[in-house]
């Protein structure tokens, strides 16, 4: 039968969120009910509460979650009770034509449940995309769910499911670096401290943190920058050019997502050289590049969608590799606090506070 649980919702634009009773229905065909371990407070739930997605207020906000499933509806195989998950909110379909060309992670398909959550009294709640987990128990697409070793920290494994898969896919899958490589990021939060340590795995050689913020280039040496570059102080299109023999780097990934920072990384990559954007604009951004400087400098320019990442391939890697100590997942997780700090961590969040404020239940 329907369970009650408690969660964080945000009821209208701007205003304060609320821990209230979420009505999660129990899973019909190809759904699972996951009983919510641990989830990040990430700048899109902050985007959800401000208006910044869309207005399908209210909305059952959360999403970078691990958890337990508890209970599968008809024709799930994914996945069975009992297993602990990281949940993603790109469940790929296997039909459509990026599927088809065998490129599952550009799926052009995917898909959420189908139920709604609700309030108590019926109103029908929009998850954060599509999982909605700052709540004991939540509704998926059984797609959504990914098994990963159980030994696993729920905290630390959560934030695969956005923030630390978009960096690390940012800087691995979509700018393809490897060993000997150069490259920039500019914007030094969570998301480019993982495309920092992707880089670092993957064998970069010249690894340039980028911010305006000296807290931030500090954690950005932790998680193996070479370099760091204090924008407000200095240039960073002259900087990374001189730490790069003055050709510019070979991959250079926005993770701030505005016109500013996009034109600095166009120009500080070298020659054939690739530009990633990563960090997510606004609707009302537009940007204006000289053409012929598009055509002469060759190269890529390219989006990162969720790290480019194929969950049911990249979040058990992840996870084995900071379980074996090769990959600094946990060091993420700057707090771990309860449903009712949300608000208090998208402040501290704001303030560039923290790296991920957890909640665990």
């Amino acid at each position: 039968m329907p369970a009650t649980v408690k969660g964080v919702i945000a009821r209208s634009k701007g205003a304060p969120v609320e821990v209230v009773d979420i009505v999660v229905p129990d899973p019909g065909p190809g759904e699972a009910v996951v009983r919510v371990q641990a989830c990040g407070v990430c700048h899109t739930d902050l985007h959800y509460r401000e208006g910044g997605i869309n207005d399908e207020f209210p909305f059952l906000l959360g999403h970078e979650a691990a958890g337990v499933v508890e209970a599968v509806g008809a024709d799930v195989t994914e996945v069975a009770p009992g297993d602990f998950v990281v949940l993603n909110w790109r469940a790929v379909c296997g039909q459509c034509r990026a599927c088809a060309k065998g490129k599952p992670q550009y799926c052009f398909n995917t898909h959420n449940a189908s139920q709604p959550m609700t309030l108590t009294d019926g109103t029908p709640l929009s998850p954060a995309l599509g999982i909605g987990a700052f709540v004991e128990k939540t509704l998926v697409a059984a797609g959504q769910c990914t098994k990963v070793d159980p030994q696993a920290s729920a905290a630390a494994a959560g934030l695969l499911g956005c923030g630390v898969m978009a960096g690390f896919g940012a800087a691995v899958n979509t700018g393809a670096v490897t060993r000997g490589d150069s490259i920039a990021v500019i914007g030094c939060g969570g998301v480019g401290n993982a495309a920092i340590a992707g880089a670092a795995l993957a064998g970069a050689s010249t690894i340039i943190a980028v911010d305006v913020d000296d807290r931030k280039l500090s954690w950005a040496k932790d998680f193996g920058a070479t370099h760091t570059v204090n924008s407000r102080d200095e240039d960073a299109v002259e900087a990374i050019r001189r730490l790069t023999g003055g050709f510019g780097a070979d991959v250079v990934i926005d993770a701030v997502g505005r016109p500013a920072t996009y034109e600095q990384a166009f120009y500080a990559r070298d020659l054939a050289g690739t530009v990633v954007l990563v960090g997510v604009p606004t609707p009302d951004m537009e940007i204006t590049l000289p053409l012929l400087e598009i055509f002469g400098r060759g190269g890529a320019l390219k989006s990162s969608w969720y790290g480019d990442c194929l969950p049911s391939r990249d979040f058990p890697m992840l996870v084995d590799l900071a379980q074996q100590g090769r990959f600094p997942l946990s060091a993420f997780v700057t707090e771990t606090i309860g449903l009712k700090d949300v608000e208090t961590a998208f402040e501290k969040m704001h303030a560039g506070d923290v790296l991920r404020s957890v909640v665990e239940l």
